[in-house]
């Protein structure tokens, strides 16, 4: 037998247990382990991580085992095939030893990794027109259209490392509304598509329940088995994971803040919607070769705590664009370049808040941006005010009130200056302060050793007009 005379026995067998045929990835570790690779070697030539590609032998032995009554597992499996365990027939793969008589593997199994990948390159040279590339199945029919994109290299290498090299099942998108947690996520999948079955965007801006959602996600995956939906939710999230593990999917959640209470403090969630966090918990801890997004201007509280378990969990946040923003003053034919940077500055490199800004020096300085920045205040257009205000009524009275001696003062607080001037307990204090900065609304200045609290500047002009 030669290796793909070996892999169609696989595939046999596992398609007679699950009804699917042998990944890329399933067949890569079949013909590694044939010959001699480990799975440092075989996640290497396929650009995935050690640990995934680990994860992804264990649940192919373990089918295996099952169809054929016996243990099998990496250091066994070549030893099965040559003591004749294995053998075909017409119909079927058929998994047991009749005659008792050894199978000699070709020779062409004793070749090391490097060889076959050299000749697997020399295959696909030769075949090139014949190959085509993977194309999984998209549904973007929530998402917003993008039509510019503003360089954000480094997030882009940092989210396709996270998810196809280091295997991360969930992450957490965070920043101001603005800042374009949209944008990179939509346009990270063009980057990593071909690493997927199944690539799936859902806005939550109508806060649906777990239930509407996990029957909005299967929705996709029974329409094309031809099967009828759970009822129950248990059996929804069980079903969601089964699919998760079977196909390598990318989900993005976006605006999960429409799930928390406004008026309380951050990352709370509204009644009703309190098992999203089992979901994110699970999402994280059970084992599944697919990844989750999740976009928000708040960081859900249960994320730390999954976090801290070291489980595949990571957090981006999304600060300024930098120098990148200077290219929506291009495109908006904005004068005076060697000014701009003020401009970022000013409006925290903030892409919406960026071209709302340019739009109003196009149409009242005639795009002279220095007889704009004649004003020594920030300017609040009116757009960007409402912006602001969508922030702002998400804060719980003891966050308004927090923001407000921040913003009238000055003056920079530390804890005790805060303590006394806001009659808060220290409790309550270090709570609200907390909140306040994982809403991107108050950061943290060190000063002699000692930590104060500056409120977000335009939100503070903002509060400073109220």
């Amino acid at each position: 037998m030669d290796i793909e005379e070996v892999l169609e026995l696989a595939d046999n067998l596992i398609f007679t247990k699950t009804g699917k045929h042998l990944d890329h990835l399933q067949q890569a570790i079949l013909r590694g382990t044939i010959q001699n690779c480990t799975y440092s070697e075989i996640a290497e030539d396929h650009y995935a991580s050690e640990s995934h590609v680990k994860w992804v032998g264990s649940e192919l032995w373990k089918m295996i085992s099952e169809e054929l009554g016996e243990t099998v597992k990496k250091s066994n499996f070549r030893a099965i095939f040559e003591k004749g365990r294995i053998y075909k027939n017409h119909q079927s793969a058929i998994v047991k030893n009749i005659t008792g008589e050894n199978v000699t593997v070709n020779n062409h199994l004793n070749v090391s990794c490097k060889t076959a990948k050299a000749q697997q390159q020399n295959k696909s040279n030769l075949n090139d027109s014949e190959i085509t590339p993977n194309q999984p199945y998209v549904d973007l029919n929530d998402a917003p259209k993008i039509t510019k994109f503003y360089d954000r290299t480094q997030e882009l290498s940092t989210l396709e490392k996270w998810i196809i090299e280091d295997g991360v099942q969930l992450i957490t998108l965070l920043g101001l509304i603005g800042i374009g947690k949209t944008t990179l996520s939509l346009h990270l999948i063009d980057e990593i598509k071909s690493n997927f079955d199944y690539i799936i965007y859902r806005s939550l801006s109508f806060a649906p329940t777990l239930d509407e959602t996990l029957t909005n996600l299967l929705e996709i995956f029974c329409n094309q088995d031809k099967i009828e939906i759970p009822l129950k939710l248990e059996t929804k999230l069980s079903q969601l994971f089964n699919y998760l593990r079977q196909y390598r999917c990318l989900i993005i959640l976006d605006d999960i803040q429409m799930l928390f209470f406004e008026g309380q403090l951050a990352g709370h969630y509204q009644s009703g919607y309190g098992n999203y966090q089992l979901f994110y918990k699970k999402i994280a801890e059970v084992c599944h070769q697919s990844c989750v997004i999740l976009n928000s201007w708040e960081k859900p509280r249960e994320i730390e705590k999954i976090e801290f378990e070291n489980l595949p969990v990571r957090t981006l946040i999304l600060g300024s664009l930098g120098l990148a923003a200077q290219n929506i003053f291009r495109d908006k034919n904005l004068s005076n370049p060697e000014t701009w940077d003020i401009l970022i500055n000013t409006y925290q490199g903030n892409p919406l808040w960026l071209g709302m800004i340019a739009t109003l020096i196009q149409e009242l300085f005639n795009s002279r941006v220095t007889e704009f920045l004649y004003y020594d205040e920030p300017i609040l257009c009116d757009s960007l005010q409402e912006q602001l205000k969508l922030h702002f009524q998400r804060l719980s009275p003891q966050e308004k009130m927090l923001i407000t001696v921040l913003s009238n003062s000055p003056e920079i607080f530390n804890l005790q200056s805060l303590s006394t001037q806001t009659k808060l307990s220290n409790s309550d204090l270090l709570n609200t302060i907390q909140s306040l900065i994982r809403r991107f609304l108050v950061a943290r200045e060190e000063k002699d050793n000692m930590t104060f609290f500056i409120v977000n500047p335009l939100l503070k002009e903002y509060v400073k007009r109220l």
